[in-house]
């Protein structure tokens, strides 16, 4: 099993929920991931690409694993901080 996901990346939890918030109401994930993510990877509109099990830490891991494809997920916090995930892809 492979996923592809994109995340947000931030340190506060107070900006990350106002993030998902602004998600939820009509915000553009690929602008707001350019503007607020502290992952190199927000230059890419937050786009990690694919990558399989093991690949990520777990909390990460599980969080993309329960949603579904287009789906955000609530704030997963690891030891980077908080983060905002939108599954992309899935392939067996």
């Amino acid at each position: 099993m492979e996923w592809r996901a994109s995340h947000i990346l931030v340190k506060e939890k107070g900006l990350a929920d106002d993030l998902r918030k602004r998600l939820k109401t009509g915000g553009k994930f690929a602008e707001l991931a350019k503007e607020f993510s502290t992952c190199p990877s927000g230059s890419k509109s937050g786009d990690l690409g694919w990558f399989g099990p093991g690949k990520m830490v777990k909390a990460f891991e599980d969080a993309v694993k329960r949603l579904g494809h287009g789906s955000l997920s609530p704030v997963v916090k690891t030891q980077f901080g908080y983060h905002i995930i939108k599954k992309t892809g899935q392939k067996e």
